[in-house]
C-alpha cells in the first residue's frame, strides 16, 4: 500500500534544513532517476489509472500501481531487477510500449516510519511524504510547515500535460535536456500553490 502526498516548492534548501533540524536521517543521497512508463497501444492501463513503471537510479525497479480508495492511496507492487534494459525488453516483448520517459533528481530522508523525498523535476521542485497512514503524513506535513490544503493531488505526468500546450512544448520526454534553456515554469500553469 502506497500512501503519499506532495507539495510544490520553488526551492528545496529550506525544507532540507527543516528536515535536518527535525532529526531526519538522510536515507538516499541526491540521485538522478530515469523512469519509463509503459502501457498498451490503446492505453488500457492509463484508462484504469494503473501505472507500470521501470525505474533506474542506483538500482533498477519494476513497479505496478493501481488506485485504492482515496486519491493519496494506491496498491503498489515493486521488485528490484538486475538489468534495466533487460526489463525493458521483456515488457516490450509482452506487448507494452514506452509511453513516457521522465527524469528527476530525488533525495530521501527518513523520520520514524515516514519517508520524505525531495524531488527536482525539469519543471519544478516538490516534496513527497509517504507513510503508513494519511494521519501520519498530515502530522508530518504540519511539523514541516507544509499547509495540507496546498497539497498536489496530480501526478507528475498530469502536471507536465498541464503545461504542454500553454508553453507550446513539442516534446513528450520530460528530461532536463529538453527543458534546457526554457524559463522556469510558472506554478499557475501547473495549477499548484507553492508552500514556500
Amino acid at each position: 500500500m502506497e500512501i503519499e502526498v506532495k507539495f510544490y516548492l520553488r526551492h528545496l534548501e529550506d525544507i532540507r534544513k527543516r528536515l535536518i533540524a527535525y532529526g531526519a536521517l538522510l536515507k538516499t543521497d541526491r540521485l538522478l532517476e530515469r523512469n519509463l512508463r509503459f502501457d498498451t497501444h490503446d492505453r488500457e492501463l492509463a484508462g484504469k489509472k494503473h501505472v507500470l513503471r521501470l525505474r533506474q537510479d542506483n538500482r533498477a525497479t519494476l513497479t505496478f500501481k493501481r488506485p485504492c480508495g482515496q486519491v493519496e492511496t494506491r496498491d503498489e507492487f515493486e521488485v528490484e531487477i538486475d538489468d534495466f534494459e533487460g526489463g525493458r525488453k521483456i515488457l516490450e516483448a509482452l506487448g507494452y510500449t514506452v509511453t513516457t520517459l521522465y527524469e528527476k533528481y530525488r533525495e530521501t530522508y527518513q523520520i520514524d516510519f515516514i519517508q520524505v523525498m525531495l524531488d527536482e523535476l525539469p519543471f519544478g521542485c516538490f516534496v513527497e511524504i509517504e507513510g503508513p497512514s494519511i494521519e501520519s503524513i498530515r502530522q508530518m506535513s504540519d511539523q514541516l510547515e507544509l499547509p495540507w490544503e496546498r497539497r498536489v493531488q496530480a501526478s507528475y505526468l498530469e502536471l507536465f500535460n498541464r503545461i504542454r500546450h500553454p508553453l507550446k512544448l513539442d516534446f513528450e520526454e520530460i528530461t532536463f535536456e529538453n527543458f534546457k534553456g526554457l524559463a522556469p515554469v510558472d506554478p499557475t500553469l501547473l495549477g499548484v500553490l507553492q508552500v514556500d
